[in-house]
This record gives structure tokens, sequence and C-alpha cells, in this order.
């Protein structure tokens, strides 16, 4: 079936900014037009279409089956599209660019040698980071925004219609700072409740890992918590108080070496969750982002035969 010549650049635009933002208000706003005009031309797109793209309801506008569907596709080409226009008025004809996601599971480790080894090979390429839930970079992917998602995510319900390769497992583990009272107390590991908890957010992958750790030792976690995916503020807390955080251990591997963080013996780790890349089958694959692709492999290679770090 050819497609109907009717359905413009606007069309898609209005539709990917609704779906970005849950909300015609919202999306009204960030597109500068009426809320009248945007829903006018949602309308005459779905008329085009054959089908309803939006639930539209007082908390917003949702996504249909229809919807979620026809995004797969709209997105990478509007993305696409933007891409060609600005080579052109550039003057550089390939892409020297890569936009990647980033869970909070690997920004400390993984990617610090990503981008060392992207820019060894590629003097002139610029590497744009987006730090975030995995629920928000994976529907940046969805829509062309990024061209990879790198971490856990293997349990997020958005990653369907995306993909996703294994790089290598990591472990979680407990670690407190150094000096801490749990450190000199023989029956610390059974007080552990006496202390505030650092834990990812609930809902995320890298929650049900850090839950299953504190089951497999039988450890009934503090109710005095912080719930964050921020490596930056965990650390911080940990080192200023008597709290005990579930990191992952590549994030701690650093601390731990230097001894400014001390990791609490259990007897075993727990055997930690799937960190890999994620791609959208429909986005065009640009030079920039398989040369990540590479380094990520091959990176992931050396950790899994225990030549890095």
């Amino acid at each position: 079936m050819n497609i109907d010549t009717r359905i413009k650049f606007r069309h898609l635009v209005c539709f990917l900014e609704v779906a970005r933002q849950g909300s015609l208000a919202r999306a009204s706003d960030k597109l500068a037009i009426s809320q009248p005009g945007l829903s006018k031309t949602l309308k005459e797109l779905e008329t085009l279409l054959e089908t309803t793209l939006f639930e539209r309801g007082k908390k917003g506008s949702t996504l249909t089956e229809a919807g979620v569907a026809f995004l797969r596709y709209a997105g990478p080409c509007v993305q696409s599209l933007r891409e060609g226009v600005n080579s052109l008025r550039s003057g550089v004809h390939e892409p020297i660019a890569v936009r990647l996601g980033v869970l909070s599971t690997v920004e400390s480790l993984l990617i610090p040698e990503v981008v060392r080894r992207l820019h060894e090979r590629h003097p002139a390429l610029a590497v744009s980071v987006v730090t975030g839930p995995s629920a928000y970079l994976l529907s940046q992917l969805r829509v062309g925004e990024l061209d990879l998602v790198v971490g856990r995510m293997t349990d997020s319900p958005l990653i369907q219609g995306l993909s996703f390769e294994h790089l290598y497992s990591e472990s979680m583990t407990l670690v407190v700072r150094k000096g801490h009272p749990v450190l000199t107390d023989p029956l610390g590991h059974t007080h552990l409740e006496d202390y505030p908890v650092v834990l990812p957010l609930a809902g995320t992958t890298i929650r049900k890992f850090a839950d299953g750790l504190f089951v497999q030792h039988g450890i009934t976690p503090s109710r005095q918590c912080l719930e964050t995916l921020s490596i930056a503020l965990s650390r911080r807390y940990v080192q200023s108080s008597q709290a005990v955080w579930v990191a992952p251990f590549d994030a701690v591997r650093q601390d731990l070496k230097q001894g400014e963080l001390v990791e609490l013996e259990l007897g075993m780790r727990e055997p930690g969750g799937s960190v890999g890349l994620c791609t959208n089958p429909v986005l065009p694959v640009t030079p920039a982002a398989q040369w990540c692709v590479e380094a990520l492999r091959e990176i992931g290679q050396e950790y899994r035969e225990g030549q890095y770090p």
C-alpha cells in the first residue's frame, strides 16, 4: 500500500510531541501552537490513518495499541529527516555524533571507558549522554531521540518491540563507609535494620536485584531509606552517614579499591543482572552508533573474560 501523500511532516511532529508529553496542553505549549489547532492536526492524522491513536481523558492523552505501533516508525522517520536536513545545512554529510541513554548502573565504570576508546579512534566524534530511569530512556529510544540505551533494563515493559543485546552480568553488594560500627560488631549483619539503607528506586529493574540480595541472606532492611538512582548522591550520603548501600558492584569498585567504602562480607554476592545495550530495530543505525556498539561489545567481552576493568 502506498503512503498517503496527505500525511505531512506537521502531522508526525504533533503526534510525537503528544506521545512524549502525554498531554495536549503540554504538547501545544512545547510546539507553540494552540490546543485546538493541535487537536485538529491529530484528528486529521487519525482520519488519514483510519484509526484512533490516543485515548483522551482527564489525566491526559494515552497511546492506543495502534498509536504505540505507529510510534515505532514515526519517531525514527522524523529523526532521520531532521538529521538529513541538518547535515546538508552544515555541509557535513556523515553523522559525527552518537546519542546514548545511560542507566546509573553503568555510568561510573563502563561509559567513561567507552567514550575514551571512541575519542581515541574517532577524534571528531561528539558523544551525547543522557541519564535517567529506564522507562524514560527507552521511551526516548522508541521515538528516535536516542541511538542506544545502555544498562539493566530487561524487566522493563517498555523494552517490548526493542532489541536487547547482553554484554555482561554485574552483581549487587552491600557497602558502608570506612569506620562504620557494623564492621566491628560480631553480629552486625543481623542488625542491619538498625541503619538507614540506600536503595534503587522502587519498580526499577535494579531494585528487584537489590531486594533479592536481602531475601537471599535473610536480612530485614531498615524502614528508614533513601531511594535514588543517583550514584553520586548515594556515595556522598553513605560516606557521611551510618547508611548501608545496596549498590551495583561496578559503581563502587573504585571506592572499595581506594578504601573509601568497605564491602560487607556476606559469603556470596547476588548473582547479578544482565547489563546490555538496547536499540530500536526500525531506527537507522548511523556509523557513529555502530562505532559505539562495537566499543561496547569489545569491553563487554573483556569484562566477561576478566580483562576489564
